[in-house]
């Protein structure tokens, strides 16, 4: 396997036309050149194009057509809850539904289609219950795990010479990337333009140094890698969901809903997620009345009780991203039993490099840009690379 990003591209620079270059020719205003560790926009598409290319691999081409038709009702498990709530947990029954994202509200919405592309074909699959958390990991939470463990996360260790051949000294210091937007107008189609590698950015730092969580206890815990996610799930007694109780979850007993609460983005005229409003990425105007990631629990739960499901951070679960692979479980036939994704990692835009799934959108998510708030959507990042709209929930069975 080859070594992942982190430990490639601190190195020479590559071609002038990769995507590391980009990192590496930023450098200079970014505040270290280690910004070209991370790829944030991993969990976002590219600049919005008319219609899928020839590039584009069949599963992606597929899902440019509609899925209305492809949903089947939800079938729940009829066993109840075997024994009280764990704290902070609501119980999931788990049961057979679709699976896979609805076309977006608005039939030309371009955007909302580019989310669904590696989302589809919508196929059966069955889970079985398990217990989940309410809300994402807050802060509060995960200061409790680190007070008892001693643990550090990956965002506050300084990389080490050893891992990083040909890497400037001045390159290796502790940080993570954070949301940094101009103060203008700008295209969307260079993400160097909204995001910054900021040294001393963590979990406790979530803007970098002189910044802190004090006050901000039941904001979600952020700029937490995948091992982060796991080592805090399992000292909980837990673990991290797989992307189909994720979504089963997520989507509240509905069945092929758009959203998590329904098929439309506002209800009766109220926010129904924390998302980006305004001009992205210049400006959010605050209309559903947070700027930024906002306490957990602030907006009404889904069916199941489940809080921000969609919107506010991204949340690691534990597979591996591959474009094709509902296509694979679709091409198998029947319905997929506990499904526990690919057995291996592939991005067509970066092969080999290793990539999990996210899932639920965060507070930058627009549709001009993102809309994966729609429920059935993904997003894919490097498990070494965590950002300041990135957190997890965990499961137990």
């Amino acid at each position: 396997m080859k070594k992942s990003r982190s430990r490639r591209v601190l190195a020479a620079p590559p071609p002038a036309r990769s995507r590391k270059a980009l990192w590496i020719a930023a450098s200079a205003v970014l505040t270290v050149g280690l910004a070209i560790r991370f790829w944030p926009t991993a969990t976002m598409p590219p600049a919005p194009t008319a219609s899928a290319s020839p590039a584009d691999p069949p599963a992606s081409r597929a899902s440019m057509a509609s899925a209305r038709a492809d949903f089947e009702p939800t079938v729940e498990n009829s066993a109840p809850a075997p024994g009280p709530a764990p704290t902070g947990m609501v119980w999931i029954p788990g049961g057979e539904f679709s699976m896979g994202a609805q076309d977006p509200p608005d039939a030309n919405d371009s955007v909302g289609m580019l989310a669904t592309r590696d989302s589809r074909p919508i196929h059966r699959v069955h889970v079985d219950g398990f217990w989940i958390d309410k809300t994402e990991v807050t802060n509060d939470q995960f200061v409790a795990f680190v007070n008892a463990t001693g643990y550090v996360t990956v965002a506050e260790k300084t990389p080490r010479a050893e891992d990083f051949p040909g890497a400037l000294p001045e390159n290796l210091v502790a940080g993570s990337v954070v949301f940094s937007p101009p103060d203008h107008a700008v295209p969307l189609n260079n993400h160097l333009q909204w995001w910054s590698y900021v040294k001393g950015a963590n979990w406790r730092h979530p803007l970098g140094t002189g910044t802190s969580i004090e006050g901000k206890g039941k904001l979600p815990v952020v700029h937490v890698a995948y091992d982060d996610a796991l080592a805090y799930a399992k000292w909980s007694g837990g673990r991290l969901p797989t992307e189909a109780e994720w979504e089963f979850a997520a989507r509240g007993g509905l069945t092929g809903a758009v959203f998590p609460w329904g098929s439309d983005f506002r209800q009766e005229g109220a926010f129904m997620a924390n998302s980006h409003q305004g001009h992205f990425p210049d400006r959010d105007t605050g209309e559903d009345h947070y700027q930024g990631v906002a306490p957990v629990a602030q907006f009404p739960p889904n069916g199941y009780g489940l809080y921000d499901v969609g919107g506010n951070v991204w949340e690691w679960v534990t597979d591996y991203y591959h474009p094709d692979y509902y296509a694979q479980l679709a091409a198998a036939g029947g319905v997929a039993r506990n499904p526990q994704g690919p057995d291996r990692s592939f991005d067509p835009d970066e092969p080999g490099t290793v990539k999990r799934v996210h899932r639920g959108g965060s507070f930058l998510c627009t549709d001009q840009y993102c809309s994966r708030y729609m429920v059935g959507t993904r997003g894919k990042g490097e498990g070494d690379t965590g950002t300041n709209h990135l957190g997890f929930r965990a499961v137990r069975r």
